[in-house]
């Protein structure tokens, strides 16, 4: 995800003026769902060429991944438009504008801290770990799963922490590595080891699914469901064994 094909975003681009040229002749009330979602892909690029040239995004996400993701959430939010209220807006360009443009952004940002795996924990929750003394369990569960964000987890999930609110800041990444990588040795067989810490980087850069199979030996069709297995597996081990004390401590 970190590069991208320079010829496949030249050719997004010359799509997209070429769909653009073909419906923009008309005002922005009068635009069908998806003469919208065109006529606006633009405004999801420039706000992902910034995100692209950030420090947030660099390394983590490619020009051409933020340009799907932003892509996506305008989509979303353009079937969410409330045509009667925009038509009552007295500049329905500009407020249709604003509407995407938020939602399109933190989109982006999401997608940027769940691929990063930087572990989020919104301050409210935090106080009420701390008011708890960490004698909750789902305070553990929590901790490690807003660490360990997997690409296969289900957002349905209760106990995974993207579905809280995130109103906080990211944690020191380097201090927060080191002490996963001593919990790891502490409590994890050497493949659950190498499964955590190769998916998510922990020591140097993140492998991906087919290369971690292979550092296992792991063989044949179900290799990558066997590697996602093995993080579920991972994580909750930690979750079993790392005394409560140790996390509150941390946070």
């Amino acid at each position: 995800m970190k590069k991208y094909n320079i010829k496949n975003y030249v050719r997004y681009k010359e799509d997209v003026k070429r769909c653009i040229q073909a419906i923009k002749s008309k005002r922005f009330v009068d635009y069908n769902p998806t003469e919208l979602k065109v006529i606006f892909l633009p405004l999801v690029e420039n706000i992902s060429r910034k995100f692209a040239t950030s420090q947030e995004a660099s390394g983590v996400m490619s020009i051409n991944d933020i340009i799907q993701e932003g892509s996506l959430q305008l989509c979303k939010a353009v079937d969410k438009i409330d045509r009667l209220r925009l038509i009552a807006s007295e500049d329905v360009e500009q407020t249709l504008k604003s509407f995407l443009a938020k939602r399109i952004r933190g989109g982006i940002r999401r997608a940027i801290d769940i691929n990063r795996g930087t572990m989020r924990i919104p301050e409210h929750k935090l106080n009420e770990i701390r008011k708890d003394g960490g004698k909750d369990k789902k305070m553990v569960a929590m901790f490690f799963n807003s660490i360990f964000l997997s690409i296969d987890a289900n957002p349905s999930d209760d106990n995974m922490v993207y579905q809280i609110p995130d109103k906080s800041d990211p944690y020191n990444e380097t201090l927060l590595n080191s002490y996963i990588m001593s919990l790891l040795n502490k409590h994890l067989e050497w493949n659950e080891m190498l499964v955590l810490n190769k998916s998510y980087g922990l020591d140097g850069p993140k492998w991906s699914a087919n290369e971690i199979a292979t550092a296992l030996e792991i063989k044949g069709v179900s290799a990558y469901v066997r590697v996602s297995e093995l993080k579920k597996q991972a994580v909750q081990k930690l979750i079993d064994n790392v005394d409560h004390s140790q996390v509150l401590d941390y946070l």
